[in-house]
């Protein structure tokens, strides 16, 4: 699956600057996005990802440009037409962001809680709020500078760079230095109890942790607790944690799904059991750091964190990895575990069917098998190692497991991701 309207290949972005006024009480967001980004051709014109509140300036290299919405899009024409090489575009917005209903059903973008609002996006909710190349292979640095009233706390990606005061209220820096994509970008503006810790990484780094939990909700105990272990576990399988802090974001958005948000995973109220909290934070090395190009390759993320949840509930006195798979692959060969291949969807409600989170992770299990435990083990630390902060393909991790295991693994990986129906032999 790709969504047509998604993501423009005539440039890459190379950051996002976003300042935003925030009003909770009326969901009013003045907002300024300064994007760098560098044009890899001449265009005349180029679009930006959006379906936000109503745009009131753009500049291109401190120029007048004009724009018009088109859908999705906000497409942008130069004054003059834009040189291959770095440019600068500036969009300013007014209004209240919209949520996004995603095929599934399911809400994401700019999503309303009970004191504030917490942006989380993926597939594409990021442009209910950010103008963007929204795209997953399209990853840059972010900063964030969003200003709230008195005794509202602001919680986005990365480090708190800082707090200064705004009017009445306080503007909160954080800045995200790794790339990251659009869809793992996350802002969460409410009244907030703030904890902080620190864990240190196998590498020696102390990695300062936020929890930031709704007051009202209450707190996720739990997650705070065991997420040093989770990170050192991970750290084992995976080598050392790919980012410079940590956390999560408990918010009263009732979505129904925590998210892996990168460096700081949002978990919706009572959504933080100890086998999430060990997903999303697998998906920092597998998803978040080493992330999908195209959609059809979810799996990539998705089995890779389910997998982390058996190996996890295997080494602490749970059901081992073999009987997952056992359970899994009693199932009958009509049941919907079989279809569709992880890879070969066509229907975006599809996008986080179980084929991609069981199946994906029966794959490894298979792949762990043909290839021996040493083999598995340095396959997923050279892969989290080659590919920290880029993007891949399946294909990619296909050719690594060839070379990793010297072995040829054609059909095991079409009988497990490309192939409908129930692998046999297995």
């Amino acid at each position: 699956f790709r969504s047509p309207s998604m993501g423009n290949s005539g440039y890459q972005v190379r950051s996002y600057d976003v300042a935003i006024d925030y009003a909770p009480l009326t969901n009013r967001a003045i907002a300024t996005v300064r994007i760098r980004a560098v044009a890899r051709q001449e265009m005349r014109r180029f679009h930006l990802d959006y379906s936000g509140p109503e745009v009131t300036a753009v500049t291109v290299d401190k120029q007048p440009a004009t724009f018009v919405r088109r859908g999705d899009e906000l497409v942008v024409t130069p004054a003059e037409p834009l040189e291959k090489g770095r440019f600068t575009v500036v969009v300013s917005y007014d209004g209240e962001p919209p949520e996004h209903t995603d095929p599934d059903g399911s809400t994401e973008g700019w999503v309303r809680t009970s004191d504030g609002a917490v942006a989380i996006n993926e597939p594409i909710g990021a442009m209910t709020w950010l103008p963007s190349n929204n795209t997953p292979g399209d990853k840059a640095r972010f900063t964030f500078r969003v200003s709230a009233p008195a005794g509202y706390s602001v919680v986005a990606n990365g480090e708190l760079v800082g707090t200064a005061p705004h009017g009445t209220g306080t503007t909160w820096t954080w800045r995200q230095d790794e790339p990251m994509s659009t869809f793992l970008a996350m802002v969460g503006i409410g009244r907030y109890d703030v904890t902080e810790s620190s864990v240190t990484s196998i590498d020696g780094r102390e990695l300062p942790l936020w929890f930031y939990e709704d007051a009202a909700v209450g707190g996720a105990r739990t997650a705070r607790e065991v997420l040093p272990e989770v990170i050192a576990f991970c750290e084992k399988l995976f080598g050392a944690y790919p980012f410079s802090s940590g956390g999560h974001v408990v918010d009263d958005a009732y979505v129904g799904y925590a998210l892996e948000t990168q460096t700081r995973p949002f978990y919706p109220p009572g959504g933080a059991s100890t086998s999430t909290v060990v997903h999303e934070t697998a998906h920092q090395w597998f998803g978040n750091s080493v992330t999908l190009t195209d959609w059809h390759d979810i799996w990539l993320a998705e089995g890779w964190a389910t997998f982390t949840e058996w190996l996890w509930s295997g080494a602490h006195d749970g059901r081992t990895p073999r009987e997952r798979f056992d359970t899994l692959y009693a199932r009958d060969a009509d049941d919907d575990l079989w279809s569709p291949a992880p890879t070969e969807f066509t229907d975006p409600a599809d996008l986080f069917g179980e084929p991609v989170y069981n199946r994906g992770a029966m794959t490894l299990f298979v792949l762990r098998r043909e290839i021996g435990t040493r083999d598995f083990k340095k396959l997923g630390r050279r892969w989290a190692a080659k590919h920290a902060y880029g993007n891949v393909t399946t294909r990619d991790f296909e050719r690594l497991a060839e070379k990793v295991s010297g072995e040829q693994l054609d059909d095991l990986f079409d009988d497990w991701l490309r192939l409908d129906g129930k692998p046999k032999g297995y």
